[in-house]
């Protein structure tokens, strides 16, 4: 009796601190996207007035979802690739916001793609393809995806000590119920060891390198590669199918079908990342088959 009495006021303690903490981040998470909008509204207003148009409007920021903003304007406008990238770059620098987001400009009419790239805050993973090719005059769309977006510094400052008391009490809890799961499952923990090194074992090689889906990283040599969800993903498709052409509806349907919004050229952005992450090996590549989609090759 007294265990269980110790162990619900444990959990008592815990779940009223975590509700303080979701209610803080939640305020922190909306000043953030009101910053945001200020943000990408300035954007708008300079790449109209690199247009010598000072009398248009930027029509309403919206946030998409909790990472993804749409900037939009009154009138058709023609972009120069360079100054969106210099443009958003500089509005978003003011803010303390995630510096690894994905610019798309979809058209209009027909919510095509007509230009992407990608800013990281690692350089050489930063993609910005075809600079020097202006939009003619049309309705755009500007999606900005925040791909990393994390909570502002100032909640972690401000709340230095409710984390700490949270920390405690969660060390507590991680004591007790080690203690009943020693005196409860003593093999169970024996079991759980031998399954975690078959997991680790649990990989394909692709040339070189050794690929582990399940932990989302490439191994070459003594250097490890982190990959996204997607890249994982798209990556697992292709290492399944070695030398075979695979449909780009298909590879389309698998990774983004039930994971949130395809607009466009994502999938030819990742596929960028990959080429990139693999180049190190001229044994494999991944190569375009023009109106039908990809192929690994694999020597």
């Amino acid at each position: 009796m007294n265990n269980q009495s110790t162990y619900y006021k444990i959990f008592l303690a815990l779940s009223v601190l975590l509700m303080v903490l979701t209610s803080c981040t939640t305020n922190d998470n909306f000043a953030g996207s009101e910053k945001t909008k200020v943000a990408l509204r300035e954007a708008g207003h300079q790449l109209l007035l690199r247009k010598l148009d000072s009398t248009s409007l930027v029509l309403p920021i919206k946030q998409i979802e909790h990472n993804i903003y749409s900037l939009s304007f009154e009138k058709p406008i023609s972009l120069e690739p360079t100054h969106i990238v210099s443009t958003i770059d500089s509005s978003l620098s003011v803010i303390n916001i995630s510096k690894n987001y994905l610019v798309e400009v979809i058209q209009c009419v027909d919510d095509e793609v007509a230009y992407s790239y990608e800013m990281n805050i690692e350089e050489e993973r930063t993609l910005i393809p075809c600079s020097g090719r202006n939009l003619p005059e049309a309705c755009y769309i500007i999606t900005v995806n925040f791909l990393d977006l994390a909570p502002p510094s100032g909640f972690r400052k401000r709340h230095t000590p409710l984390v700490f008391v949270f920390g405690v009490l969660c060390f507590l809890a991680f004591k007790y119920w080690k203690k009943k799961a020693l005196q409860n499952n003593a093999d169970k923990h024996t079991s759980k060891t031998l399954n975690s090194s078959e997991n680790k074992s649990n990989y394909s090689e692709i040339g070189t390198y050794k690929f582990y889906p399940e932990e989302h990283k490439l191994v070459k040599s003594a250097t490890e590669i982190s990959l996204s969800k997607k890249e994982c993903e798209l990556l697992e498709i292709f290492v399944a199918n070695p030398n075979q052409i695979i449909k780009r509806e298909e590879l389309t349907k698998q990774v983004w079908e039930d994971n949130g919004v395809f607009v466009g050229r994502s999938l030819d952005t990742y596929i960028s990342k990959l080429r990139k992450i693999l180049k190190d090996d001229d044994a494999i590549k991944i190569t375009n088959v023009h109106g039908v989609g990809y192929k690994l090759e694999v020597k």
